[in-house]
């Protein structure tokens, strides 16, 4: 029977549970050079310690220029990868996987001194008045997708996944809100297939792609769910093997679109994907209750279950959800004496 610690199996890469880490910014680069330090070190290998089945590393950049800010993750430089393989091979020794997610802030990349989007469409007044890219830039953007992608193979993750929600720079592309082009890369989803084709021309056959997608957007004239199921379609036949499901992320949350913030609340949004399409899914949005992760495991709404809040405060959420729900998981010799039940 399917629950939070049955394995899962995807291509080549074998979990041991259906719990992940999600990405999640640490804004902690303190040299602005996007190389991840003993911080990023720390905070993945610890979650690895503590029993979980895939960590996925924060939103890490093609270009300096494409972070949320100086003080965030990138991979353009080969020179970049050693930092990178060296916490792969860490949380690979606890027993993890690992993936990383690829992305561009585009017009939400505040620390540029222009930020780059499918159109010079402010996002708020807050933010800097983006310059609309070029074809030609366009397309040089895409073959950054693909070199950053070949510097993650090469530095041994298992699995990769590319931002395509939360506003930034693919969910610009998709987003009719967003992208005002008159060139090719007018139709919503082309961009998108494009990076994810890029993506699979440097992956192994058998590495997994995952694409992070906001399923419904939160401003009023933005695209509903159905809008995001044929949206995730497109890119499930450009390649995709698994869909993390997220959603907003585009601009301020209309009272009419506002899906509230409870427990559980964008796991219906994984569950409608996962039966349209019938592809592996990650739900994500408030799930830090281990009962209702394993139900959600069971009640096959998804196929793994993004634990984001919960593990920024207890690294060893897994191994503790495990005790709630009196299942049997390996722990750590060193931490036995820490588990009441052993």
């Amino acid at each position: 029977m399917d629950q939070l610690f049955s394995q899962f199996n995807i291509k080549n890469v074998n979990l041991k549970n259906r719990v992940v880490m999600p990405p999640m910014c640490q804004y902690a680069v303190s040299k602005e050079d996007g190389t991840p330090n003993d911080w990023h070190y720390t905070h993945y290998v610890s979650r690895a310690i503590g029993g979980t089945g895939l960590i996925i590393v924060e939103m890490t950049n093609v270009e300096p220029d494409g972070r949320i800010s100086n003080n965030c993750l990138g991979l353009w430089s080969d020179e970049q990868i050693p930092a990178y393989r060296r916490i792969v091979d860490a949380v690979h020794e606890q027993g993890a996987k690992i993936g990383i997610q690829i992305a561009h802030a585009g017009r939400k990349a505040e620390d540029a001194e222009t930020p780059v989007a499918p159109s010079a469409i402010r996002f708020s007044e807050q933010y800097k008045e983006p310059r609309a890219l070029s074809t030609k830039e366009v397309k040089a953007m895409v073959e950054k997708f693909r070199e950053s992608v070949r510097r993650a193979v090469e530095a041994g993750f298992d699995m990769i996944e590319l931002h395509g929600a939360h506003g930034y720079l693919i969910h610009q592309f998709h987003s009719h809100l967003t992208n005002k082009r008159t060139d090719e890369y007018s139709e919503l989803s082309r961009f998108g297939v494009e990076v994810i084709q890029a993506a699979k021309s440097v992956m192994p056959e058998n590495m997994p792609l995952v694409l992070r997608i906001s399923a419904t957007e939160f401003a009023i004239d933005g695209y509903d769910l159905e809008g995001g199921i044929e949206l995730s379609r497109k890119y499930v036949e450009a390649g995709v093997d698994m869909i993390h499901v997220s959603a907003g992320g585009e601009g301020p949350i209309h009272p009419s679109r506002n899906p509230g913030g409870h427990a559980g609340y964008m796991v219906p949004f994984a569950r409608e994907i996962k039966q349209a399409l019938q592809i592996p899914v990650i739900a994500v949005g408030r799930l830090e209750n281990p009962v209702l992760a394993d139900a959600i495991i069971g009640n096959k709404d998804a196929d793994l279950v993004a634990v984001g809040r919960g593990m920024l405060t207890d690294p060893y959420w897994t191994l503790h959800a495990a005790e709630q729900l009196h299942t049997d998981v390996e722990i750590p010799k060193a931490y036995i004496r820490g588990f009441a039940t052993r």
